[in-house]
């Protein structure tokens, strides 16, 4: 009896991973068609008639290696000064994050400074963020992340999808800018080219569910008023957010080539910290939407069926594990002709899931349609990223449980350490 429900978990494990390497597939292959299109749709020049005000929000919270990157920045943007606001959210800062900005703020009228004390500020981006939509003024409201470098002409590029009154919020692609600097940063440039060029691209293509990933987009700030801002009991309020655009009817367009350029973390410790914040929050979106997401009348049957898919993406270390865990007693002491199969799939699947939102096809598409050659030679190495997020993971579930048989909400922010070493990269 034991060995019957073993073996149809590890179908059932088997059937899950099928299903996300079709999904991959189907992602990779949609983004290859639609390149031609794409590139027609590229040379179509935008419409400056458009331009309403936008208020530009960057929280921040001892920064002061990268605030001054973004604000420069922030003064080269080509879109028209006087209908732009730009707020930096001096989250409860304790080093020159704030005199840095003041520095900004006062030879440019645009630009202002909203101050945090120690008690009210570093408890996360969302608070941040909903301390700065108080005072943001802006019909369009804009997210950058302090250690971000835009386009010059990223606005235009990003509110000009907020002509079509469908569309709820918008979400730019995220580049590495410090890649050259070790393998860490090699290999995260590499999950963010698949994540963006081919996942994101993809979702958008097709109809499915874009992703907000929490910078370098914006929504439209009635709406934004409307969802009550961010939600800051969640660790990925950006899923939470992109989960509530759709299930109050509107939707996201993803912008390929409004390009902002980021300080990937630089060592294994922070990944591990990073990506847990990640997992864990995303794991929280799974069982605060996923009933949602199956019962709403705003969301189309394959809306539905990826909406799940991407809710449950960060299970699949942990499903993939759990499959090795059940299927390498079953494989050793029966041989049944189905099961051999099933094992047979593992290691196509297991190389599938390499990366975040990455796997091995999707960045070795997105490398080649970058004309990023010689980034190939990396691709491999991806899959020690996959085992390391295995661990990963696996405590964040375990913690969120712990959590909620407590009846406590033990989130803990654990912000992301920048050097401010990309700064070396941006060619003035």
């Amino acid at each position: 009896m034991i060995v019957e429900i073993l073996e149809a978990l590890f179908l059932i494990l088997t059937f899950l991973m099928a299903a996300y390497l079709v999904r991959h597939y189907v992602f990779t292959l949609a983004v290859l068609n639609h390149t031609s299109k794409r590139k027609r749709a590229a040379i179509i020049t935008r419409s400056d008639a458009y331009q309403p005000p936008v208020s530009i929000l960057i929280p921040a919270h001892n920064e002061e290696r990268v605030i001054g990157r973004i604000l420069q920045g922030m003064t080269k943007l080509t879109y028209p000064k006087d209908k732009m606001q730009v707020i930096v959210i001096d989250d409860g800062s304790t080093d020159n994050t704030r005199k840095i900005a003041e520095g900004y703020a006062k030879p440019h009228n645009y630009i202002e400074v909203i101050h945090r004390n120690q008690m009210d500020g570093g408890k996360g981006k969302a608070s941040a963020l909903n301390a700065g939509l108080k005072q943001a003024e802006g019909e369009i409201i804009f997210c950058f992340d302090a250690d971000y470098y835009p386009q010059r002409d990223i606005i235009e590029k990003l509110v000009a999808e907020f002509t079509d009154p469908k569309v709820g919020a918008v979400q730019g692609r995220v580049t590495v800018l410090n890649e050259p600097q070790n393998v860490v940063t090699r290999l995260v440039a590499l999950e963010r080219i698949g994540g963006y060029r081919v996942d994101q691209q993809a979702r958008d293509s097709l109809g499915l569910i874009s992703q907000f990933g929490g910078t370098v987009g914006g929504f439209r700030r009635d709406l934004l008023k409307s969802l009550n801002g961010w939600d800051e009991s969640i660790l990925a309020e950006d899923t939470d957010l992109t989960f509530r655009v759709y299930l109050a009817g509107y939707k996201i367009r993803y912008v390929n080539d409004a390009e902002c350029y980021e300080e990937a973390v630089e060592n294994w410790s922070d990944y591990w910290k990073q990506r847990y914040r990640w997992a864990k929050g995303h794991m929280q979106c799974f069982f605060k939407h996923s009933l949602e997401v199956l019962k709403s009348s705003n969301l189309r049957p394959r809306e539905k069926i990826d909406g799940l898919l991407l809710l449950g993406v960060y299970f699949m270390p942990i499903l993939v594990l759990f499959s090795w865990v059940i299927g390498v007693p079953l494989l050793l002491t029966r041989s049944s002709q189905w099961l051999s199969m099933c094992w047979v799939f593992i290691p196509v699947s297991l190389y599938s899931f390499v990366g975040n939102f990455a796997p091995f096809f999707e960045v070795g598409i997105g490398a080649y349609l970058d004309g990023r050659t010689r980034a190939y030679w990396l691709i491999p190495l991806l899959i020690f990223t996959f085992l390391y997020n295995i661990p990963i993971c696996t405590k964040a579930l375990v913690d969120l449980f712990i959590s909620k048989i407590l009846g406590k909400n033990c989130n803990h922010w654990d912000k992301t350490v920048h050097t401010g070493n990309g700064n070396s990269y941006i060619i003035n």
